[in-house]
Parts: structure tokens; C-alpha cells; sequence
């Protein structure tokens, strides 16, 4: 019996010095699977710059810069351009006014086709003189035409007289009496004068008797066409 305890109990103590020994060389072969105490390289950098991620929304349009242009500049505005105004336009223009009244009548006679004609038989004509151009420095062409008046005796009465543009209407503005007998040949207008060339007499003549060719010189004076100067030469019918 002491034998066997003794042989039981030496082999007892290899097992259990057997069985330290083999978890001590298990464990010093199989290293422990725990994490390790220092990141890798490859672990900092994908830290450090980090994949992006696609994603689905729609990108934002690019904002479209516009070319470059000049500066525009103000137009210019246009010169003004003054209708034409024609001898043509006098045969239905108005003749005298309130302020400027034609052989005494108080308010305008309207020609009709160059002529008026009163309830008592007077008839006023449109002679075929006419003079075009500037009379007033406005730059716009006005008219200078002679008008004859007779009341059905033998005196008939001639009378200068002036329209000034307005687009392309004739608007009275001024005359001067000639007298009677009196006709008148041409009209130009140049310088803003008139200049008039008309028959008439010399002193002790008859009203009948015309032996001077006039050529006078006329400006626009307020209401009136002045005679600034104004040379004869004889006649013969």
C-alpha cells in the first residue's frame, strides 16, 4: 500500500509539471489574437485623407459668366428736319389776321385755290410771283407771295405778303401795301430778304401809266416786310 501511494504520487507530480509545461509552450507559440498597440502606416493615411463618397444628388449648374461688351453709348438725336414749304401751299393759305389785318378786314380771309371773294363782289387773288427762303434765321423755308384786291372798279391793289413755315403750313405773319396799279413781276428770297421786282410810275404819271421797273429790297420786321432799299429803271410796256 505505501508503495503504490508513492508510485501514485510521483506520477501525479509529472502529470501536473507535464501540464504546466505544455500551457506555458502553448501560450509562448500561440500568440494572443487582441488588437495591437500601434497603427499601422496604411491605418494613418486613409485617416488622414479620407475617400469620398459618391453620392446621387444632382450637381449644382455652373454659374455662366457673360462675355464682356462696351459700353453703350446715348444715341444721338437727330437733327431736326423742317417739312417743305412750296409756293403750291399758299393757294389755300389764310390771308391776314386779328392782329395783322388785310386791307382793313378784322380776322383772316381763307384762300380757296387762291381766291377769296366777299359777299359784296370784292375778290382777292393769288398773284403767280412767290419767292421761297429763309426770312426769320429758323432754318425752314418760308414764303413771300403778292395778293391783288379789286372791288369791281378799275383799281386793283397789290399787297406783299409773308407766311412763315410751319411744318410744311403756311402761317401769315407779315405784309406791305404796294398801291394800285401796281403788279408785281418776280419774288426770290436769299439772306433773309426778299427782293421784289414790280411796276409803278413816276411822279405826275397816270394811274395807267406804268414807265418804272422797281426792284426793291424787303426784311421781315415784326408784322411788317420793310423796304430797306430799293433801285428804278425805266419801263416800256
Amino acid at each position: 500500500m505505501r508503495r503504490i501511494s508513492s508510485s501514485l504520487t510521483t506520477l501525479a507530480l509529472v502529470c501536473l509539471l507535464a501540464a504546466c509545461g505544455g500551457e506555458q509552450g502553448a501560450a509562448e507559440a500561440t500568440p494572443t489574437a487582441g488588437p495591437p498597440t500601434e497603427p499601422s502606416p496604411t491605418a494613418v493615411l486613409s485617416a488622414a485623407t479620407p475617400e469620398a463618397t459618391p453620392t446621387s444628388a444632382t450637381p449644382s449648374p455652373q454659374t455662366k459668366i457673360a462675355p464682356a461688351t462696351t459700353r453703350a453709348t446715348a444715341p444721338t438725336t437727330p437733327a431736326l428736319v423742317k417739312a417743305p414749304l412750296t409756293c403750291a401751299h399758299l393757294a389755300d393759305a389764310r390771308l391776314g389776321s386779328s392782329k395783322t389785318p388785310y386791307n382793313g378786314y378784322p380776322d383772316y380771309l381763307p384762300l380757296a385755290q387762291g381766291q377769296w371773294v366777299g359777299e359784296d363782289g370784292t375778290r382777292v387773288t393769288l398773284e403767280k410771283a412767290c419767292g421761297i427762303g429763309d426770312l426769320d434765321g429758323d432754318g425752314a423755308v418760308d414764303a413771300v407771295g403778292a395778293v391783288s384786291l379789286n372791288s369791281g372798279g378799275t383799281g386793283t391793289f397789290y399787297t406783299l405778303a409773308a407766311w412763315r413755315n410751319n411744318g410744311g403750313v403756311p402761317v401769315f405773319r407779315a405784309l406791305t401795301e404796294l398801291g394800285d396799279r401796281t403788279p408785281v413781276v418776280s419774288i426770290s428770297v436769299a439772306g433773309r430778304r426778299a427782293t421784289v421786282v414790280w411796276l409803278t410810275r413816276g411822279p405826275g404819271r397816270g394811274m395807267a401809266e406804268l414807265d418804272t421797273r422797281r426792284t426793291s429790297v424787303y426784311k421781315l420786321s415784326g408784322s411788317t416786310l420793310a423796304e430797306v432799299s430799293h433801285t428804278d429803271a425805266p419801263y416800256n410796256p
